[in-house]
């Protein structure tokens, strides 16, 4: 059982990793909040498919392969950057019912299997992506409540109106409730997205938007946590959302410089024209 309490609002919260048991099989909230984000994204996938002309059977054949692959890439981050850990305790690797996933890690996980499937099945690669991230900031800002109910995920001490108790180690602290800023982050990030949706200027758009947005939320919020994946004293995570952060503001500046550009050229060539009239 995990205890819970946010002192400034006298919210007392106990509650059990366990969701339910059938016979001596333990069904987890980790694993339903993960279950509910790829259920919601299968379902609202098939009005967006039509929107991007992606034929909605080769989404479902994308997800199917994307469910294991995200999974197991999360996992395989996790434990490459607690390599010494595992490596004493190789039984643990396979043990994810605590947590232990690493966004990152399916992200690019993710992302390679979609560049490689697109690919073979010769589909626009910019316009799948598109599709697909707003359900992904939708999923992250669920799948982070599953941080909340192992009581993981959290951040360093504070005195805010937004601090969470907990017992950790068989001391109570009050500390930053990370789960819960990305949480809203994200689900504030899925409705930008949306609105986006529908005034797409250009292929690829919603994807450096997600990208931007997301790695600068992450490399702030990483800041806090008190469990964060290490190279010697560098913050891993906050290391690759400053540098994907970075990389994608360069590219936002690109694209905008180069639309100024043709804009220009189209004015001189309208002026040409008029001037030969």
């Amino acid at each position: 059982m995990t205890t819970i309490t946010f002192p400034a609002f006298n919210i007392n919260l106990t509650i059990s990793r366990i969701a339910f048991s059938i016979g001596n099989i333990h069904i987890y909230w980790y694993g339903i909040f993960i279950g509910l984000a790829f259920i919601i994204a299968i379902f609202a996938l098939k009005k967006d498919s039509k929107k991007y002309d992606i034929n909605y059977e080769d989404i479902l054949e994308l997800i199917i392969i994307l469910i294991p692959v995200a999974i197991i890439c999360t996992r395989l981050y996790y434990v490459i950057f607690n390599l010494q850990y595992y490596l004493s305790n190789p039984s643990q690797i396979f043990n994810i019912k605590n947590g232990g996933l690493a966004v990152y890690g399916g992200i690019i996980g993710a992302a390679i299997t979609i560049i490689i499937f697109c690919k073979i099945k010769k589909l626009k690669l910019l316009d799948m992506f598109d599709m697909l991230v707003p359900y992904l900031a939708l999923g992250q800002a669920i799948g982070r409540w599953g941080n909340f109910v192992n009581g993981e995920a959290h951040g360093v001490q504070t005195n805010n109106i937004f601090r969470m108790g907990i017992v950790e180690n068989g001391i109570y602290m009050e500390v930053h409730p990370t789960f819960l800023y990305e949480s809203i982050s994200t689900l504030i990030l899925f409705f930008i997205l949306t609105y986006l949706k529908n005034h797409r200027k250009y292929e690829g758009q919603l994807t450096i938007v997600y990208l931007l947005v997301y790695s600068a939320i992450r490399a702030v919020i990483e800041g806090l946590r008190t469990d964060s994946l290490m190279i010697g004293n560098i913050r891993v995570s906050q290391l690759l959302s400053i540098i994907i952060f970075s990389t994608m503001l360069i590219v936002l500046i690109y694209i905008n410089q180069r639309k100024k550009k043709t804009i220009e050229n189209d004015y001189r060539k309208n002026n040409v024209i008029q001037s030969l009239k």
